[in-house]
């Protein structure tokens, strides 16, 4: 009961956090987290385009360097062919910095 009002306090959050960084891009319509599992959810619209598509990642670690924290995915899942393609060829290369209250709450 305790993780579950976490991860929906800390998804509301993390969405917020994530349309500000991904602005340029789209936009996070919902997002939900499962810290239990290592799994997000999110619904995303992209600029320019007029249907959204599902993205879930299918685990994650949080990683530090020093006092900063990063996020690493380690599985995608994509309802666009495309981008589940980028993200299986790219995306666990990739970490992206979150701040130190995301950390924790991952």
């Amino acid at each position: 009961m305790f993780n579950a009002a976490k991860d929906a306090i800390a998804g509301r959050a993390v969405q917020a956090w994530a349309n500000n960084l991904f602005a340029r891009y789209g936009r996070v319509q919902d997002l939900t987290i499962d810290s239990a599992r290592r799994t997000v959810e999110a619904t995303c619209l992209l600029n320019g385009e007029t249907m959204p598509f599902s993205l879930r990642i299918d685990g994650y670690q949080v990683e530090a360097e020093g006092d900063r924290k990063f996020i690493r995915a380690t599985g995608f899942s994509c309802t666009r062919p495309w981008l589940q393609n980028l993200l299986t060829d790219f995306g666990h290369q990739q970490r992206i910095e979150v701040p130190a209250w995301a950390a924790v709450a991952l």
